[in-house]
């Protein structure tokens, strides 16, 4: 790793010329249509961006969430001293930082729109804000949840979205009025994902061990499917049935729905029955982080996640990033280990895959942009 270059953001980077572009991005040698099993191997960390603007010895804030728009130009981080900070990532630069020191910040997530976004409250109330960050102004507000929203998830094809919240309930929402137009009564629902036709989506009880799949179309019946994450438990740890549940993701593929837990594995459940298709084991244990809805430690919006062409998973870990190929063949147990272990000193808490290129966004107090390289 030594011999690997690392740009660091310097003060005057929002003016500086920039270090990155969109073919360093892709490799200096990597097509645009490189496959992500051409290059998963080979990544490595290659931009590093510190908060310049934290002075007077104040700490460096925690990054709770990472998100990136649709075209895959910008990337969003939601920060322990509220504020959202927007980065190029074509330019490899940092962009903009919007305060929301009232409300506070977390779970931000880009719209359909780069210049809007939604995110969830730690102060003040439970609403979620609709902002636009080219004049850093609010657009609406969607109140309703009484108790501190654990998870947002954008529907695929609209800027339709669900919220799981403390108040034991999960919102349905249409971004164009600030009623909710859907609610169901659950027990603790802490977690919820959009399959990729939008058609159907999860809610995550860990409270009561289960996934539960609803018909977007008809969400007002029962669920069409009860994930047993009990009978899916395999070689987990006991504890994690019932907490520590970090992340909910379906593949981009369909077959496969990822739940994370910040215990020792995450769990590879098959988006069809529920079944354990493996046990994706962590070597050196999970992040420092707490799981969404948990208290004490700062929490993470996802510690793992899968690669867009479905096949591969990545996760963070007290140092170090973990792959595992979902086409390997499992141990006993249905463990399978990583793949590749991509070299890294700092613990990476929250993970998120660009959705077009083929770059990757860690932190935890500090963002770092991972590329291929070339001559790897």
């Amino acid at each position: 790793m030594s011999s690997t270059l690392m740009d660091i953001d310097e003060p005057s980077s929002a003016t500086a010329t920039p270090s990155l572009n969109i073919t360093r991005t892709l490799g200096t040698s990597v097509p645009s249509t490189s496959r992500v099993t051409d290059v998963i191997s080979t990544f490595r960390p290659t931009k590093l961006f510190p908060r310049d603007d934290i002075k007077d010895g104040k700490p460096q804030p925690y990054v709770l969430s990472i998100d990136f728009d649709d075209p895959g130009d910008l990337c969003m981080t939601s920060e322990s001293d509220e504020t959202i900070q927007i980065y190029s990532c074509k330019e490899g630069r940092h962009d903009k930082s919007l305060l929301s020191k009232k409300y506070g910040v977390k779970l931000a997530k880009f719209t359909h729109t780069s210049s809007s976004i939604i995110y969830a409250s730690t102060k003040q109330n439970d609403a979620i804000r609709y902002l636009a960050t080219h004049d850093n102004s609010f657009i609406r507000y969607f109140e309703g949840h009484e108790g501190a929203v654990t998870s947002l998830a954008l529907h695929p094809g609209s800027d339709n979205f669900i919220s799981c919240s403390q108040d034991n309930t999960a919102r349905i929402w249409n971004i164009g009025t600030k009623q909710w137009t859907g609610t169901l009564n659950l027990n603790k629902p802490t977690l919820t994902a959009w399959d990729p036709s939008g058609n159907v989506f999860a809610v995550a009880l860990p409270a009561s061990g289960s996934v539960l799949l609803y018909d977007y179309r008809n969400y007002q019946k029962a669920p069409v499917h009860i994930f047993d994450v009990l009978k899916a438990r395999g070689p987990a740890e006991p504890e994690a049935v019932f907490t520590g549940w970090t992340n909910l993701e379906f593949s981009n593929d369909g077959k496969h729905l990822l739940l994370g837990s910040r215990f020792n594995g995450h769990f590879l459940l098959d988006a069809f029955d529920g079944s354990l298709k493996a046990y994706l084991k962590k070597p050196g244990g999970g992040t420092s982080r707490s799981a969404a809805g948990e208290t004490g430690a700062v929490e993470s919006s996802g510690d793992c996640c899968f690669a867009p062409d479905g096949r591969y998973v990545l996760s963070g870990s007290n140092k170090d990033l973990l792959v595992w190929d979902t086409m390997g063949t499992p141990g006993n147990s249905k463990v399978l280990e990583p793949a590749f272990v991509l070299e890294e000193k700092r613990q990476a808490a929250v993970i998120a895959y660009n959705p077009r290129y083929n770059m990757i966004a860690t932190a935890d107090q500090e963002l770092l942009f991972w590329l291929p390289d070339p001559h790897a």
